[in-house]
């Protein structure tokens, strides 16, 4: 317990209610020019072909603190897959990614993913398949921009300037960020030392039981079922730190995310290897 209380106080940086944002006076490209330029600049950026990270994130799941082990592999622009191991369960080892316009899932849609960072849901119906490759690509630009501070062709994203933020480290430049399947963010650049260290986004709250529902089992009552409530999405925030040189750019070695102002995961990369090669079945789901 004591362990989830530290990652609940760990790093709240531009926090609610400290996050004070002013009128637009600079231009994204400009911005994002001056990012790329503090994470390595444009020539190393673009000479990156792939990576593989390996780490670990600490998930809370109510008073528990759940250890995920994960290793990322990914071949820019459009090969990207992450396993996740659960040490203290007896749960199988779960992947999730892409190769192009193939979704890349392990277990199956059926058998769910234990609830590791990212995973694709398990929706029904004939869109499923395009909504879990949305997933697994929406966390591959989520991972990309803090680390890049560009979109690929994969998942082109546009930037738009909306604001300076004032908060107690100094202040941000705040870009609007939009993509396909109605990808909507907003990212933020540190003014001092041009490196990203937030991304802010909404998401839908799980669905739930109709309110009304009776209970079901013997003697259940056949009242009627009231419509569901219209729950207000949640606001995402995940937040980039540590920034590190590996190979002449820097990764942000520590990323927590937070959930409606409470932390859910904190992730943190032990090494990182810039331009490996990575064995092609690795884009291949577990058989």
């Amino acid at each position: 317990m004591r362990v989830v209380q530290a990652i609940l106080r760990f790093g709240i940086v531009l926090s609610a209610g400290t996050l004070a944002v002013s009128g637009q006076g600079r231009d994204a490209a400009q911005v994002l020019a001056a990012a790329r330029e503090a994470l390595g600049g444009d020539a190393v950026l673009a000479a990156v072909k792939s990576f593989v990270a390996t780490g670990r994130t600490r998930q809370i799941r109510g008073n528990n603190l759940v250890p995920i082990e994960f290793e990322i592999n990914c071949e820019l622009p459009d090969k990207f897959v992450r396993k996740d191991e659960f040490p203290a369960q007896d749960t199988d080892l779960t992947v999730s990614g892409f190769r192009g316009g193939a979704l890349i899932q392990f277990p199956g849609p059926g058998a769910g993913r234990g609830g590791a960072p990212g995973a694709p849901s398990r929706g029904n119906g004939p869109n499923a398949d395009e909504q879990r490759l949305n997933t697994v690509r929406q966390e591959f630009v989520r991972l990309t921009l803090g680390a890049f501070a560009t979109s690929f062709p994969t998942y082109p994203l546009t930037f738009k300037y909306a604001a300076e933020a004032e908060a107690p480290d100094g202040k941000a430049d705040v870009l609007d960020v939009s993509g396909p399947a109605n990808f909507t963010a907003r990212l933020l650049v540190q003014r001092e030392t041009h490196l990203p260290v937030m991304l802010i986004w909404q998401m839908s709250p799980p669905p739930g039981p109709p309110r009304g529902a009776p209970p079901a089992g013997p003697g259940a009552s056949a009242a009627p079922i009231a419509p569901p409530a219209t729950a207000a999405p949640m606001e995402v925030r995940l937040y980039y730190a540590d920034y590190r040189a590996v190979n002449g750019i820097k990764w942000p070695f520590r990323i927590r995310r937070a959930v409606g102002g409470t932390t859910t995961e904190e992730t943190m990369f032990d090494r990182v290897n810039i331009n490996v090669r990575i064995d092609p079945r690795k884009f291949e789901a577990p058989k």
